[in-house]
């Protein structure tokens, strides 16, 4: 086994297209890096230690990417070249051939990075909005105004939040209907959000993937050309040349026990040939003996109009053992919720229920569950 040094790589979200001669290097073999936080001095710190930068590395590895969370020490999935550049060429083969991308999340993380190595592999120049003050709609309408001037194809990636909040006005839809392909994933995409991109004629796809599979590699409930999908007594593992080499700080964990698979901590199942993915498998709440899936009342509380996104979380109770509750975030009040769900069985219904400005998030889109269970 050849050893390099692995590189720290800043990457600032005022501007993340200035590292593309180094991602350049790590695709080409020559260099190994690991992206880092410039805004987040503290999270650039934890990764730089759990994931050993400095020190020796396989030179078959291209990128450590971390996995997103809030608290304890993050994994370092180890991406080669051949991961980075099957995933792109796969998504260019799904979405109908290479073209213009508009980078609008945080680059460190995998999502960001591979709208980054797709441009790459595309031969372009990608344009990238500055997300230091948060997602700007009108920055982004003005980029992807810019960008359709090239007269090729457009593509974009963003998460739900993202969507919804370029959906809500006038200047933000216009800018989405430009683009032939808008990739939307890091956390779920709920029915009434899908519903009204489509009757905008918007051409959504949502992704599920992580840094473990070198970003998205099923969409719209579908894997990408060379990858595969298995459910495992429930659970969804993912294949494919896109799978990455172990983790950093890890390399034999028992997730990449079969080489060219990895195993998720989601549940899910086959519809009708289209997988979908019924919640972490880690995350059950036992309520009294009976189990949920959080993101199965997330979905239906997301589903009710006049709520743009939901998070439910057990918590503990002398009686039920976990109780469920729930936070969320719109434009009606939670007696409304409620009156939304009445379709559910009553033991899924939350025992208290907040409604929030904002929701708390950790990466892109995700939210912070432990600042919500902390709420109650």
């Amino acid at each position: 086994m050849n050893n390099r040094i692995l590189e720290p790589l800043p990457v600032d979200l005022r501007n993340p297209t200035a590292i593309l001669d180094d991602l350049e290097d790590a695709i080409s073999g020559r260099r190994t890096l690991l992206p880092i936080p410039v805004q987040d001095k503290e999270r650039a710190q934890l990764l730089r230690s759990s994931q050993r930068a400095g020190q020796p590395i396989d030179s078959a590895i291209a990128l450590v990417m971390a996995t997103s969370g809030s608290t304890g020490t993050p994994k370092g999935a180890q991406l080669s070249p051949l991961n980075l550049v099957s995933s792109a060429d796969a998504t260019h083969q799904f979405l109908g051939g290479p073209g213009q991308w508009l980078l609008a999340m945080p680059a460190h993380h995998i999502a960001g990075m591979q709208v980054l190595i797709r441009a790459l592999i595309a031969g372009v120049d990608p344009l990238a909005i500055d997300l230091s003050r948060g997602f700007n709609i009108s920055e982004f309408a003005s980029a992807a105004t810019e960008l359709k001037t090239t007269g090729d194809r457009i593509y974009t990636s963003l998460t739900p939040m993202q969507l919804l909040k370029a959906m809500d006005s006038l200047q933000g839809i216009e800018a989405l209907a430009l683009f032939d392909g808008i990739l939307v994933g890091g956390a779920a995409l709920s029915r009434q959000a899908r519903e009204a991109a489509s009757k905008l004629g918007l051409k959504v796809v949502t992704t599920y993937g992580s840094s473990e599979t070198s970003g998205g590699c099923v969409y719209d409930g579908k894997p990408i050309p060379g990858a595969q999908v298995r459910i495992r007594e429930g659970r969804i593992e993912l294949g494919g040349p896109m799978i990455a080499q172990g983790y950093r700080n890890s390399p034999a964990h028992e997730d990449f026990a079969e080489s060219g698979w990895f195993k998720t901590s989601d549940a899910g199942e086959f519809v009708d040939s289209t997988l979908v993915v019924k919640g972490r498998i880690d995350a059950v709440i036992d309520s009294g003996g009976l189990k949920l899936h959080p993101e199965v009342l997330e979905r239906a509380i997301s589903d009710i109009a006049g709520v743009s996104s939901a998070c439910v979380v057990g918590i503990p109770d002398p009686r039920l053992g976990q109780a469920i509750v729930a936070a969320y975030a719109g434009s009606i009040s939670p007696s409304q919720v409620i009156e939304g769900l009445d379709s559910l069985p009553r033991w899924q219904l939350p025992k208290q229920l907040k409604h929030l400005p904002q929701m708390p998030t950790i990466g892109p889109g995700k939210v912070d569950r432990k600042a919500i269970a902390a709420l109650f």
